[in-house]
């Protein structure tokens, strides 16, 4: 198997910290990337997404991470835990987009009940340094509909909100009032706002995997169907994100802020991002357009000045390097696993 991941070095001391949705995707290589520095890891989940596989079974084997297995949605989910962690990242979350659809009430709801107990038992540690929460850049929705907004995006672009009727709009919302929950919580906090984070073990939710799928699945000479052709697009992957992401937790400079996590450029059409795909699984398809999806915006681009003023870091890996780490991670982990049954 592809090795998949960068050992991400820091000067810092050891801490100890708490991940909720740590067995998710970027939890996951969050986890294995602070246990490589060094740190105490302890990944919680209720495992409603997470996923208990061998990826997680080789960070479970590691002496400097344990899992937590629990549900924030129940009372007192967290009172048998310590009150000694330097770093809490708040990951876990009600997603993906035709679950969000599909259930907008519960998304709004639960997304609140589960950001709520994390945060009073943040303000209960006795020398906790940073909470960090993860927002999404789907924050800038309603700005971009309603407004002229800048693109690339900064993180200070005032945010507007789009038509609250619209069920997909209930998991921006949640993370609106989520950012403000943090921002008013007296904690030391830094908000990420991850845009297009793609790599390994993803799930099958998402644009990368899912035309990886198709391709991986089709025959030579066929047609290839792709939404939203046109739609812009900067695509980050994992290891770049959790460089990125561990760097801003750990740096004093970004306490208190809120940073765009993800790849300024090249921006590149689903069309070619298809087209690369196809070169990246080696087959000989024809594309055929389909019309946008429904509620995907046209543009999406993050600016990464701040991010990368702050951290000294800005992504390194090529989309097409990306792409051929991702397909050879689900070639033997998923597609080939699927064909054999």
């Amino acid at each position: 198997m592809a090795e998949v991941g960068l050992r991400v070095k820091s000067d810092m001391s050891n801490k100890k910290v708490l991940i909720t949705g740590g067995a998710g995707f970027i939890g996951g290589f969050l986890a294995r990337a602070l246990s490589d520095q060094g740190h105490t890891v302890h990944i919680l989940d209720s495992f409603s997404r997470g996923r208990k596989d061998k990826f997680l079974d080789e960070l479970l084997a590691r002496e400097n991470i344990s899992l937590h297995e629990i549900d924030l949605l129940q009372s007192n989910a967290l009172a048998d835990l310590e009150s000694d962690y330097s770093h809490i990242f708040h990951l876990a979350a009600r997603l993906g987009v035709q679950g969000v659809i599909n259930n907008p009430y519960q998304t709004l709801r639960d997304n609140m009940l589960l950001l709520e107990p994390v945060i009073a038992f943040a303000l209960e540690q006795v020398a906790l340094e940073r909470f960090v929460f993860t927002s999404t850049s789907e924050i800038y929705a309603g700005s971009l509909e309603h407004m002229d907004m800048p693109l690339p995006t900064p993180e200070t672009t005032p945010l507007a909100l789009p038509d609250l009727d619209r069920p997909r709009m209930s998991y921006m919302l949640s993370k609106i009032y989520g950012e403000a929950m943090v921002r008013h919580s007296g904690l030391p906090f830094t908000i990420i706002r991850p845009h297009n984070v793609y790599g390994p073990r993803m799930g099958q939710e998402h644009v990368v995997p899912q035309l990886l799928q198709k391709v991986h699945d089709a025959t030579d000479g066929g047609v290839f169907e792709v939404y939203s052709v046109e739609h812009m697009r900067t695509f980050c992957f994992i290891d770049d994100a959790i460089e990125m992401l561990t760097r801003a937790a750990l740096s004093p400079d970004c306490k208190d802020q809120c940073l765009n996590l993800g790849t300024q450029d090249p921006e590149i059409t689903i069309g070619h991002l298809a087209e690369i795909i196809i070169e990246t699984v080696g087959r000989n398809l024809t594309i055929k357009p389909l019309p946008p999806t429904p509620g995907s915006p046209e543009r999406r681009c993050p600016d990464m000045s701040l991010m990368s003023k702050l951290t000294g870091y800005s992504s390194k890996i090529t989309v097409g390097d990306g792409v051929a780490r991702t397909y050879s991670w689900y070639k033997e982990a998923i597609f080939n696993e699927k064909a054999s049954k």
